[in-house]
């Protein structure tokens, strides 16, 4: 695991929303929702079976797992319910797609129930998510990695002021490596 240090804090809010690290038992059929999905999971290795998921949401609380650095729950702030996940953590170097000749830069990854889609919620979690690191870690790069073919994604990675550097392929499909500086997020202002 990398020593390059990482986003310390438990809990985000913006407007709209709460990241939070502790999953919550009440979080499984979301949880479930979200990795069954084939439309969620279309550019991330398609749906898993369901009993896989229920078997993994068990090992994840046991474990309290989101307590991990990097992970969280991104939680509707007025019900608690679970709308996605956002993943801040370092890329293995071991992974395809880096700008850095060590590699480890930190890397930004969400996913949303498709009930979420639309709603900017994506977009209100990683500038938040990216605020709250900006302010904590030292100015360094960020990387989101996409399936080109994600064109929603890669909007969504160019509105949030990443921009396309590369490609590579990794898991059988065309991947867009993008990159941003993570001090521009210190008290950038929503577009």
């Amino acid at each position: 695991m990398s020593q390059l240090r990482m986003l310390s804090a438990t809990e985000i809010s913006s407007e709209r929303l709460l990241l939070r690290k502790t999953l919550h038992d009440a979080d499984r059929e979301g949880f479930v929702e979200l990795m069954t999905d084939p439309e969620v999971q279309k550019y991330i290795g398609g749906p898993r079976p369901r009993s896989e998921v229920e078997q993994r949401f068990d090992a994840l609380i046991t474990a309290n797992a989101t307590s991990s650095p990097g992970n969280y729950v991104i939680a509707d702030n007025t019900t608690n319910q679970l709308i996605g996940t956002l993943m801040l953590a370092r890329r293995s170097a071991d992974n395809p797609g880096h700008i850095t000749q060590d590699g480890e830069e930190l890397e930004l990854g969400y996913v949303l129930r498709r009930s979420a889609w639309g709603a900017g919620f994506a977009f209100e979690a990683a500038t938040a998510a990216l605020r709250a690191a900006a302010d904590e870690l030292p100015a360094q790069p960020v990387v989101l990695v996409t399936q080109t073919a994600n064109t929603r994604s890669l909007a969504l990675a160019a509105r949030l002021g990443f921009r396309p550097i590369s490609t590579f392929e990794e898991y059988g499909a065309e991947q867009t490596l993008c990159t941003a500086p993570l001090f521009m997020f210190r008290n950038r202002a929503d577009t």
